[in-house]
Protein backbone atom coordinates (compact mmCIF):
# COMPACT_ATOMS: atom_id res chain seq x y z
CA UNK A 1 0.00 0.00 0.00
CA UNK A 2 2.98 2.46 0.97
CA UNK A 3 4.46 1.83 -2.59
CA UNK A 4 1.53 2.43 -4.62
CA UNK A 5 1.76 5.87 -2.37
CA UNK A 6 5.09 6.46 -2.25
CA UNK A 7 6.54 4.24 -5.88
CA UNK A 8 10.29 5.14 -5.34
CA UNK A 9 11.57 1.75 -3.53
CA UNK A 10 12.39 0.51 0.10
CA UNK A 11 13.72 4.57 0.91
CA UNK A 12 10.43 6.08 0.53
CA UNK A 13 9.02 4.77 4.11
CA UNK A 14 12.40 6.46 5.59
CA UNK A 15 12.15 9.33 3.26
CA UNK A 16 8.57 9.94 4.37
CA UNK A 17 9.70 9.78 8.12
CA UNK A 18 12.37 12.35 8.09
CA UNK A 19 10.71 14.33 5.97
CA UNK A 20 7.15 14.21 6.79
CA UNK A 21 7.08 13.30 10.03
CA UNK A 22 10.26 14.54 11.92
CA UNK A 23 11.14 17.96 9.72
CA UNK A 24 7.46 18.48 8.30
CA UNK A 25 5.26 17.62 12.25
CA UNK A 26 7.96 19.75 13.75
CA UNK A 27 7.00 23.06 11.61
CA UNK A 28 3.51 22.03 11.32
CA UNK A 29 3.72 21.96 15.64
CA UNK A 30 5.06 25.38 16.03
CA UNK A 31 2.42 26.53 13.21
CA UNK A 32 -0.60 24.98 15.44
CA UNK A 33 1.02 26.80 18.47
CA UNK A 34 1.46 30.32 16.28
CA UNK A 35 -2.08 30.02 15.52
CA UNK A 36 -3.12 28.86 18.87
CA UNK A 37 -0.77 31.60 20.87
CA UNK A 38 -2.29 34.59 18.06
CA UNK A 39 -6.14 33.34 18.95
CA UNK A 40 -6.73 32.59 15.56
CA UNK A 41 -9.45 30.49 14.63
CA UNK A 42 -8.35 26.59 13.61
CA UNK A 43 -9.49 26.73 9.71
CA UNK A 44 -6.31 28.66 9.02
CA UNK A 45 -4.10 25.76 9.64
CA UNK A 46 -6.13 24.20 6.61
CA UNK A 47 -4.16 26.66 4.27
CA UNK A 48 -0.86 26.18 6.11
CA UNK A 49 -0.57 22.47 6.01
CA UNK A 50 -1.77 22.61 2.77
CA UNK A 51 1.53 24.93 2.04
CA UNK A 52 3.50 22.99 4.30
CA UNK A 53 2.56 19.25 2.67
CA UNK A 54 4.03 21.42 -1.07
CA UNK A 55 6.93 22.01 1.00
CA UNK A 56 7.60 18.51 2.19
CA UNK A 57 6.95 17.25 -1.27
CA UNK A 58 8.80 19.64 -2.68
CA UNK A 59 11.92 18.84 -0.36
CA UNK A 60 11.04 15.16 -0.93
CA UNK A 61 11.81 15.52 -5.18
CA UNK A 62 15.05 18.03 -4.59
CA UNK A 63 16.51 15.79 -2.22
CA UNK A 64 15.58 11.82 -2.90
CA UNK A 65 14.21 12.23 -6.09
CA UNK A 66 10.45 10.82 -5.33
CA UNK A 67 7.85 12.39 -7.77
CA UNK A 68 7.04 15.52 -7.40
CA UNK A 69 3.41 15.70 -8.81
CA UNK A 70 2.09 12.97 -6.74
CA UNK A 71 -1.76 13.51 -5.93
CA UNK A 72 -2.03 10.80 -3.46
CA UNK A 73 1.55 11.49 -1.69
CA UNK A 74 0.63 15.11 -1.44
CA UNK A 75 -2.71 13.82 0.16
CA UNK A 76 -0.99 11.86 2.78
CA UNK A 77 1.57 14.10 3.50
CA UNK A 78 -0.99 16.90 4.87
CA UNK A 79 -3.22 14.71 6.26
CA UNK A 80 -0.23 13.98 8.74
CA UNK A 81 0.38 17.33 8.89
CA UNK A 82 -3.02 18.85 9.60
CA UNK A 83 -3.22 16.15 12.26
CA UNK A 84 -0.07 17.63 14.00
CA UNK A 85 -0.71 20.72 13.43
CA UNK A 86 -4.34 20.61 15.01
CA UNK A 87 -2.51 18.34 18.05
CA UNK A 88 -0.15 21.23 18.91
CA UNK A 89 -3.16 24.12 18.32
CA UNK A 90 -4.70 22.10 20.92
CA UNK A 91 -2.02 21.50 23.21
CA UNK A 92 -1.68 24.94 23.50
CA UNK A 93 -5.24 26.39 23.00
CA UNK A 94 -5.55 24.42 26.53
CA UNK A 95 -2.80 25.81 28.24
CA UNK A 96 -4.46 29.09 27.33
CA UNK A 97 -7.34 29.09 28.36
CA UNK A 98 -6.67 27.70 31.92
CA UNK A 99 -4.02 30.27 32.26
CA UNK A 100 -6.33 32.99 30.73
CA UNK A 101 -9.05 32.56 32.34
CA UNK A 102 -8.53 30.10 35.66
CA UNK A 103 -11.97 30.93 37.49
CA UNK A 104 -13.63 29.53 34.73
CA UNK A 105 -11.56 26.72 33.06
CA UNK A 106 -9.08 24.14 34.43
CA UNK A 107 -6.64 22.05 32.47
CA UNK A 108 -8.51 18.71 31.45
CA UNK A 109 -6.46 16.61 29.68
CA UNK A 110 -2.70 18.22 27.68
CA UNK A 111 -5.19 18.50 24.81
CA UNK A 112 -8.21 19.47 26.44
CA UNK A 113 -9.83 21.74 29.25
CA UNK A 114 -13.36 21.68 31.12
CA UNK A 115 -15.20 24.33 33.17
CA UNK A 116 -14.40 24.69 37.00
CA UNK A 117 -16.38 23.38 39.01
CA UNK A 118 -18.33 26.35 40.79
CA UNK A 119 -18.07 26.38 44.96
Amino acid sequence: MFDAIYPMGENSFWVFVLVTLILGGATAWATGRAIALTWRPRLQLVGYTLLLGLVARFFQFALFHQPLLSLPALIVDTAFLLAIALLGYRWTRSGQMAAQYPWAFQRHSWIGWRARASS
